[in-house]
C-alpha cells in the first residue's frame, strides 16, 4: 500500500467505509452493494491468500473448509494501533483480542450455523480485522468448488456450491476474484468457467495464480504469458502471489516472513522476476491493486445504487401504504383507532357512490362501469324502438280488426293505440329488473374492493363489514325492485303532458313527410282512406313510444342509483356505526392477520435501513 498517495489514500477508506456500514445495514437484501467475491477450486490456494492479505490464520484442511460466505473486513490502523478483531453472524457478536483465535472462532461460526455435517450454508460470517498491517480492504470469501462429494457430504454438496457462488457473482456490482494454481491448466478450472459464464468479457473479473513453486519447468512461460494477459483475455488481468505453504506452517513461519519470502522468489526467478518488475507479483501488489479496483468499482457504482435506494423505498413506501399502520396497543388508542377507521370507511363508501374521490387511495371505475351498464339499458330501449316502428304498420293493421268498434274510417281507435302501447312496455320490464341485478352486483365488488382496503389485516372487520354489505344489498335490491315494477305499472297509464306530446307528434309528421319528399313521393291527405288512418296511428304510436323512452331512460337508472349507491351507502353507515356500540366486539374485530402484521414488520424494517442507507449515501457524496 505504500505506492498509493496521501491523495487517494484519503479517498480510500470513506469509500470501503461507506459499503461496509450499509452491508452492515442489512441492505443487500434489497440491492447490490459492490464487492470482490473470491471463488477457487478446492485447494487452489483461495484460503492462503486470504491469510496472506488479512495477516490472520484461517481455516485450512481437508475437504470444504469454507462452508459459509465471509464477509472479511479489513482496516489499516495507524502505526502503532493495536489489532482488533471482531465476528459476526446471525444475531451473534463477539471481539477476538488474539489474532491466533480467529481460525477457531470462524470454525465454531461455521458449526453454529452448519451444523456438525460437512454441509454449507448462505448466512454469512462477517470477520472485522483493524491493524497496520493489512489493506483498507473487503472481500467476501466463498466455499470452494468441489466435484464429488466425500464422506459426511450432502450427495449434491457440488451442485449447492455453485448455486451459493452464482448468487454472488451474477450480480453486475461484484468482481470476480478467481484464484487458480499456476500447475493446472487454467482454461479447465471450474472457478473461471463459472465467472466466465456471468462474465463473458472478462471487464468484472480479475484472475490470481497461486503456488508458482510448484510449477513443471519447462512451463514458466505459459505462466508469464497468463499473468501478461495474453492467453484467456480478462479486463481487469492477472496477479501471481506465493502464500505460506503447508512446510512452512508446520515450521511456524510467520506471515510477515512469508511476505520477506515472497518477495526474494520473485526477485531471484529467472522467469517471474519479469512479473515482479511490472507489479505483476507478491502479495502486498495484489492488495494495493484490489483496493485501487474495489474503490474505483464503488465509485463508478454509487450513481445506480442511489438510483436503486430510490427506487426501493418508493416501493416500500407503496407496500406500507398498502399494508396500513396496524392498531395501536393502548386499550383506549385502539378503540379510537377501530372509530377513525370505519368512520373513514363509511365516508370512503359514500365518497365511491357519489363519485367523489376517496382518502383512503383506493381508485374505484364504479362510476365508469355505472355510466356502460346505463348506456346498455339506453341501447336496448332504442333497440326496443327500431324494433317497435319495424312491427307496427302489421301490429296496427290487426289490431284495426280485432278492436275496431263503431268509429268510421278516418277516425283514431283509443284502445287500438292503448293495447300496443301497454304490451310494448311491458316487454322493457324485465330488462329493468336484469339490470338492476348487474348494477346491483357491480356496486357489491366495488364495495368488497374498498373493505379489503379499507381495513387490510384486520380479517373479522372485513368479514363483518362484507356481511352488512350483502345484507344492505338484498335489502335494498328489493325495494328497487318493487320500485321499478310500480314504475312500469304507472307507465300503463298512457300519460304526457299535452304540450310535449303535441311537439313529438309534429316532428314525427315532418320527418316522415321529408323522407317522402326524399324519395319523390306525393304526400295524400285523404282522411277517409284506410291507409292514411293507419299512416296516422302509427305517427302516434311512435311519437308516444319514443317520450315513454326517454322517460324510463333516465328513470330506471335513478331509481337504481337512488336505492342501490344512495341509500345503500347510507344505510352501510348507519351500521357500521351501530355495530362499534358492542364493547365486546371491538378486540374481535381489530385481530390482526398473523401474515398482514409479518408483512407490514418486513416492509417497515425495510424502509428503516433503506432510509438511512440514503442518509449515509447523501453524506458521503456531501464530504468527496
Amino acid at each position: 500500500m505504500s505506492t498509493l498517495n496521501q491523495q487517494y489514500e484519503e479517498k480510500v477508506r470513506p469509500c470501503i467505509d461507506l459499503i461496509d456500514s450499509l452491508r452492515s445495514l442489512g441492505v443487500e437484501e434489497d440491492l447490490a452493494l459492490p464487492a470482490i467475491a473470491v471463488i477457487g477450486d478446492q485447494s487452489s490456494g483461495k484460503s492462503s491468500v486470504l491469510e496472506a492479505l488479512s495477516g490472520v490464520a484461517l481455516p485450512r484442511g481437508t475437504g470444504i473448509v469454507t462452508r459459509c460466505p465471509l464477509e472479511l473486513k479489513m482496516k489499516r490502523n495507524k502505526e502503532g494501533e493495536t489489532w482488533y478483531g471482531k465476528i459476526s453472524y446471525q444475531s451473534y457478536n463477539e471481539e477476538i483480542k488474539n489474532p491466533a483465535d480467529v481460525e477457531e472462532k470462524i470454525r465454531e461460526a461455521q458449526v453454529k450455523i452448519t451444523g456438525d455435517d460437512q454441509g454449507i450454508s448462505e448466512d454469512s460470517i462477517s470477520l472485522e480485522i483493524a491493524s497496520p498491517d493489512v489493506p483498507d480492504l473487503t472481500l467476501i470469501d466463498l466455499p470452494g468448488i468441489v466435484r464429488v462429494a466425500v464422506k459426511n457430504q450432502p450427495v449434491n454438496i457440488g451442485d449447492q456450491i455453485k448455486r451459493l457462488i452464482q448468487k454472488f457473482i451474477t450480480k453486475q456490482e461484484t468482481i470476480c476474484l478467481v484464484v487458480v494454481p499456476s500447475n493446472v491448466d487454467i482454461a479447465t478450472t471450474e472457478a473461471l468457467k463459472m465467472a466466465q459464464e456471468v462474465d463473458p468479457i472478462g471487464e468484472r473479473t480479475l484472475g490470481i495464480l497461486t503456488k508458482p513453486d510448484l510449477v513443471d519447468k519447462g512451463t514458466e512461460d505459459m505462466v508469464v504469458k497468463i499473468v501478461r494477459n495474453e492467453e484467456i483475455l480478462l479486463r481487469k488481468g492477472y496477479m501471481i502471489v506465493k502464500c505460506r505453504g503447508q512446510n512452512e506452517i508446520k515450521n511456524n513461519v510467520s506471515l510477515s516472513e512469508s511476505i520477506e519470502r515472497e518477495k526474494a522468489f520473485f526477485k531471484e526467478h529467472s522467469y517471474f522476476q519479469t512479473l515482479y518488475d511490472e507489479g505483476q507479483a507478491t502479495v502486498p501488489k495484489l492488495a494495493e491493486k484490489l483496493t485501487l479496483e474495489l474503490v474505483h468499482h464503488i465509485q463508478k457504482s454509487l450513481p445506480r445504487l442511489e438510483e436503486q435506494i430510490e427506487k426501493n423505498l418508493a416501493q416500500t413506501q407503496t407496500q406500507l401504504y398498502k399494508y396500513g399502520n396496524g392498531a395501536p396497543c393502548d386499550t383506549s388508542e385502539r378503540l379510537a383507532f377501530l372509530i377513525d377507521t370505519v368512520a373513514a370507511f363509511t365516508q370512503d363508501a359514500i365518497s365511491l357512490t357519489t363519485g367523489e374521490e376517496l382518502k383512503c387511495g383506493f381508485r374505484s371505475c364504479l362510476f365508469f362501469m355505472l355510466r356502460k351498464e346505463f348506456g346498455a339499458w339506453k341501447d336496448t330501449i332504442e333497440r326496443s324502438g327500431v324494433t317497435f316502428n319495424w312491427n307496427i304498420e302489421r301490429e296496427v293493421a290487426q289490431y284495426e280488426q280485432r278492436y275496431r268498434g263503431r268509429e268510421l274510417p278516418g277516425f283514431i281507435n283509443y284502445k287500438t293505440f292503448e293495447a300496443i302501447v301497454q304490451e310494448h312496455i311491458k316487454k322493457l320490464e324485465e330488462p329493468a329488473i336484469l339490470k338492476l341485478k348487474e348494477v346491483a352486483e357491480t356496486v357489491k365488488k366495488e364495495l368488497f374492493k374498498l373493505v379489503q382496503r379499507s381495513f387490510v389485516g384486520f380479517p373479522n372487520l372485513i368479514k363483518m363489514a362484507q356481511i352488512n354489505i350483502e345484507a344492505i344489498r338484498k335489502e335494498k335490491e328489493i325495494v328497487a325492485d318493487s320500485m321499478l315494477r310500480t314504475q312500469f305499472k304507472m307507465e300503463q297509464i298512457v300519460y304526457t303532458q299535452d304540450s310535449t306530446y303535441s311537439k313529438k307528434i309534429g316532428k314525427r309528421k315532418r320527418e316522415d313527410d321529408q323522407v317522402l319528399l326524399s324519395s319523390n313521393k306525393i304526400v295524400m291527405k285523404n282522411t277517409g282512406d284506410t291507409r292514411t288512418t293507419l299512416k296516422e296511428m302509427m305517427i302516434h304510436l311512435k311519437s308516444y313510444y319514443q317520450i315513454v323512452g326517454q322517460r324510463l331512460a333516465d328513470q330506471i337508472p335513478l331509481v337504481i342509483r337512488y336505492q342501490m349507491l344512495q341509500e345503500s351507502t347510507i344505510e352501510l353507515r348507519r351500521q357500521m356505526l351501530h355495530m362499534l356500540q358492542d364493547k365486546e366486539k371491538i378486540e374481535p374485530l381489530l385481530q390482526e392477520s398473523t401474515e398482514i402484521k409479518s408483512e407490514r414488520i418486513h416492509y417497515q424494517k425495510r424502509h428503516k435501513r433503506l432510509s438511512k442507507a440514503r442518509i449515509r449515501l447523501t453524506e458521503f457524496s456531501m464530504n468527496i
